[in-house]
Parts: C-alpha cells; sequence; structure tokens
C-alpha cells in the first residue's frame, strides 16, 4: 500500500476539488455567479500565500480552499450560457445569421445537417447574438456538401433559447453543458461564407478514408458488424441501430462502443509498440506517438471524453519520457485542473463525471483493494518463487488477473451505478459481470481495427482486410454473449432518483468516501474497504425509485 499521504501523491486535489465545488455553487445558485467574485477570491488567495510563508497549515489549507470555491463560482458566472439581453423573455422568432462551425454532430440523414456554431453575425431586426454559442439543425440544398468544422455559412432559421435549467437527462441538458445558450432549428441552407482550413478539410477526407479501410472485405457481408466497428473507432454510433444501442445501453457496456479512455489508451499503446520497433529515441518517440495520438482524436470529432483521455495519457506518457516517478493520481488530478480551466461546464456532463469518476475509484479503491485481496489469498506462499513449476506460475498469473479484474470491476461498478441513474435513468447490476470479459475482448477489436487502420494506409490491403475479419469476428462473439447475459433476470432495471440533484450529492459523497478511506490506507475506522460500498447502498435503498 501506499505510504505517502493523500496530499504528498496529489497536492493539486486542494485546487481541483475547491475549484469543482464552486462551478457547483455557482451553478445551483448557492454563491453569486458573478465575475466579480474573483476580488474575494485573490484575496482569499494572498492570505493563503501569507499563511504558507508564515507555516501556518490550517490557515493555508482553509484560505487557499475558500479561494478555489469563489473562483469557481466567479468562472462558472464568466463561461455559463447567457442570453443576450432581453432574449430570455422573448418568444422564438424568425432570423437570418452567419455562423462558424464549432462541432458536427453525426448525420443520419444525408439532407439534414447539425452541429454547435458560434454565431458571428446576424441580420436586423434581430439583434445581441453575435458571439453566442448556438445549436443549429438545418436543410442542405441538394447538391451541397454538409459544412465541417471550421466553415462559415449563412442560414435562415428559427432562433429560441435555451431554458436556464432544462431536464438533466435531455438534449437541452448537454448543449447547455457545452456553453449553448441558443438553438436554430427549421434552418435552411442560404450559402457558405468561408471554406473550412485546409487542415479541418484534410481531417474530413481522413475520417472518410478510415471508414472505407475498416469496412475494406466485411462491410457487404457483416454491415451491422461493420457499424460496430467505425462506432468503436471512428466514433460513427449513429450507425449502430436502435437495438444495437439499447443493447449495450441495458447491458452497462454503452462506454466500449463509443470513443472513450479505453481506446484512447489502446491506441496509445498500439503506437507506442509501432513506434518501439523503429528504434527512435524516447522523447521523439513520445513527441511522434501523442501527434499522431491527438490527429486520431481530432479527425474522430475531438469528443470531450477523448480529449479528456489524450490529456491523462499525455501527461502520463511525457512523465515516463522524462523518467520522472510515476504518479497515476497526480496525472489524472493535473489533467482534470486543465480540462475544468479550458472548459470548466465539462463538470456538468455525464462523459465527465463518468470518466474521472471511474478512473478515480480505479486508482482510490480499485488497485488497493484487488492488492489487499491478493495479500490475502497468495498462492503457494510456503514454496520459494524461484521454485516454481510453469504451472504455477501460470495459475499465479491468472489468479492475479482475476482479481485484478474483479477488484477494478467492483470500484467502477460503483460509480457506474449512481452516474447511469443520474444520466440514464437505468441500474444495470449486469454491468460487472459483462465488463469482467468485455474489457479484454473490446480491446483486441480495438488493436485489429488499428491494424486495419495503419495496414492500409502503408498500402497493404490484405493485411487490412484480415485484420477487419478478425474484429468482426471477436465482435460477433460479443454480441451473442451479451444478448444471453441480458436474457438473465435482474441485468437491468430502469429507475430514477426520488428528488433531482440526488445524483450529483451521492457522486459527490461517494468521491469523498473514496478519498477519506485512501487517505487512510483504507486502515482504522475505514478498513474493510466499506464506506463506498455503505454510499451507494443507502442511496439505492432511500434515494431510488424503482420501475
Amino acid at each position: 500500500m501506499a505510504q505517502r499521504s493523500l496530499g504528498h501523491r496529489a497536492p493539486l486535489l486542494w485546487l481541483v476539488l475547491p475549484l469543482m465545488a464552486g462551478l457547483a455553487a455557482g451553478r445551483a445558485g448557492l454563491l453569486p455567479a458573478s465575475a466579480w467574485g474573483l476580488v474575494p477570491a485573490g484575496l482569499a488567495a494572498g492570505l493563503a500565500l501569507v499563511a504558507g510563508w508564515r507555516d501556518w497549515p490550517r490557515t493555508w489549507a482553509a484560505t487557499l480552499g475558500a479561494a478555489m470555491v469563489l473562483a469557481g463560482a466567479a468562472l462558472y458566472a464568466r463561461v455559463q450560457p447567457r442570453p443576450a439581453k432581453g432574449w430570455d423573455v422573448l418568444p422564438p422568432r424568425e432570423a437570418e445569421a452567419t455562423l462558424t462551425v464549432e462541432r458536427v454532430f453525426p448525420r443520419t440523414d444525408p439532407r439534414r445537417a447539425a452541429g454547435i456554431a458560434r454565431i458571428v453575425a446576424t441580420e436586423s431586426p434581430v439583434r445581441g447574438l453575435d458571439g453566442q454559442r448556438a445549436h443549429y439543425a438545418l436543410t442542405l440544398v441538394p447538391g451541397t456538401e454538409a459544412p465541417i468544422v471550421g466553415a462559415v455559412f449563412r442560414a435562415r432559421g428559427v432562433v429560441a433559447v435555451l431554458p436556464r435549467n432544462p431536464p438533466p437527462n435531455s438534449f437541452e441538458s448537454y448543449l447547455a453543458g457545452a456553453g449553448v445558450g441558443f438553438r436554430l432549428t427549421r434552418g435552411r441552407w442560404l450559402g457558405e461564407v468561408r471554406a473550412a482550413p485546409a487542415y479541418r478539410r484534410f481531417c474530413a477526407r481522413a475520417l472518410a478514408r478510415c471508414g472505407e479501410l475498416l469496412g475494406a472485405g466485411v462491410a457487404a457481408k457483416q454491415p451491422a458488424l461493420t457499424h460496430v466497428l467505425r462506432a468503436m473507432l471512428l466514433g460513427q454510433q449513429q450507425e449502430l441501430s436502435p437495438e444495437q444501442l439499447a443493447r449495450y445501453r441495458q447491458s452497462g457496456t454503452m462506454h466500449v462502443f463509443s470513443i472513450s479512455g479505453l481506446h484512447i489508451a489502446v491506441i496509445a499503446a498500439g503506437l507506442g509498440a509501432v513506434l518501439a520497433l523503429l528504434r527512435l529515441p524516447r522523447l521523439l518517440r513520445t513527441g511522434l506517438g501523442l501527434a499522431a495520438l491527438w490527429l486520431y482524436v481530432d479527425l474522430t470529432g475531438t469528443a470531450p471524453s477523448a480529449v479528456r483521455a489524450f490529456v491523462m495519457v499525455a501527461f502520463a506518457q511525457v512523465a515516463l519520457a522524462l523518467r520522472a516517478p510515476r504518479n497515476p493520481l497526480a496525472a489524472l488530478t493535473v489533467s482534470a485542473l486543465v480540462v475544468l480551466l479550458a472548459a470548466p461546464l465539462d463538470l456538468f456532463s455525464a462523459s465527465f463525471q463518468m470518466s474521472y469518476g471511474i478512473v478515480a475509484a480505479l486508482l482510490l479503491l480499485g488497485l488497493p483493494l484487488a492488492e489487499r485481496w491478493l495479500e490475502a489469498t497468495a498462492l503457494f506462499t510456503a514454496l520459494p518463487r524461484p521454485a516454481w513449476r510453469w504451472h504455477q506460475r501460470l495459475r499465479d498469473a491468472t489468479w492475479r488477473a482475476l482479481v485484478a479484474a474483479v477488484g477494478l470491476g467492483l470500484a467502477s461498478s460503483l460509480v457506474g451505478a449512481v452516474t447511469g441513474l443520474a444520466f440514464f435513468s437505468m441500474l444495470t447490476p449486469g454491468a460487472l459481470l459483462a465488463n469482467l470479459w468485455l474489457i479484454p475482448a473490446s480491446s483486441l477489436v480495438i488493436l485489429f481495427g488499428l491494424v486495419s487502420l495503419l495496414a492500409g494506409l502503408a498500402g497493404w490491403a490484405g493485411a487490412g482486410v484480415l485484420a477487419n475479419h478478425a474484429a468482426v469476428l471477436v465482435l460477433w462473439v460479443i454480441d451473442r454473449v451479451l444478448q444471453l447475459n441480458l436474457r438473465l433476470p435482474g441485468m437491468w432495471f430502469t429507475a430514477e432518483f426520488r428528488v433531482p440533484g440526488l445524483g450529483g450529492v451521492a457522486l459527490a459523497l461517494l468521491l469523498a468516501s473514496l478519498l477519506a478511506g485512501y487517505a487512510s490506507r483504507w486502515e482504522g475506522w475505514c478498513r474493510g474497504f466499506w464506506p463506498p460500498f455503505a454510499v451507494v447502498a443507502l442511496t439505492l435503498m432511500f434515494g431510488v425509485r424503482f420501475g
């Protein structure tokens, strides 16, 4: 077990956690959401510096925490989507606007286009929208290509203000979390003002080419599974059928079929293995690997979950390249701080809470729990390891892998239970059983997909087709087993929290119990790792309505 204190292992926690609390307090209205909050935040930070200089640890901790809470509330006031003056009381109205595309949503209809854009200008009599972010949905003129990121276009449609407090599981809530304050619906394409930059056009062509490579040799034979392969490697979830989406949500495995931390980690490992074969210097290899990894994240749509995973991987790989001590908890904390400073509203998104919550649970609970179990159930303790036979080494490695998988699975399931209820109104007890075998199997699919892309781009068409067949074969097995799992009783339930906002409170209490247990090395009052399990059990018993 770790012998250093929590503060020494991740000192930036004392910045990140109060910042999160300040953002949440600003959104809930518990603190004045005003940029003027930076003034008392600065004063509190000054007091913290004085306390640190005078070696007053308690005063330093209290004043620094207060400074970050106030700064979080002020930051929320600065970035929250606010309607222009007067718009929050006006009904939807027709307007003509010029917009710059910032993000493109997957298309299910070639005649339609949707995404997030920033309003550059509006025509009279509508005023006051310049600089506002808006979700657009428009009908294209026949023969017109949909705009890509960076393009500037003109459209006419109905402009409406998003509600200030949208339902937590709604699309409006997702838009609000992305900093969007308006919607332009029933839009009509009026023309392109400026084409997207050359780099963005390159990314669009590269994405289309990657889709072709992943379908080589298998698209005609197994179209449904090819769609799953493209969803896993390229983030094209629009190709999944409603039945597939329902199956993955009900089994609690949807994270496997969209680009997330697992995908970025496997892709990074695969790229690292390829670059290692070239025997390049360590720093050069790290730089090339991260550049290629970012290109992958960028051309697949720069999904927030993929960007966050890239930041975590980047910190870990740079530390390894510089031969710095590896500290996964510190890397997680630094990446969270960077993400929140760049996009504070990400804190309220499902992907942020699920990805960072699960990784935190793995580090704070999953690994220590597995380590404690391995200490108590070690095999062949009466025999020195050098004297072990091959079958004993194999049995020991298998047992260690199984114990680690169960420990990590239990830890991630605690966060998954709370966030699944909060964001999807669904409880999936079967996810623990499914993820024990699904994560290794899906990692294999991602590796086969990476081989297909690299082989296809290098001109080795035969190797790419062979890799596609291997990926589709594993996906076929995954799909069949998931269908069998869902036939078992009690694998999933529809449920919701009795009180709005209880999900956020429960997740905060769960994180607090994980931090407290880890800080005490899971000894003393939290011996037995019971606090996080008790938080989730009490939440399910008293805070959840089933059916």
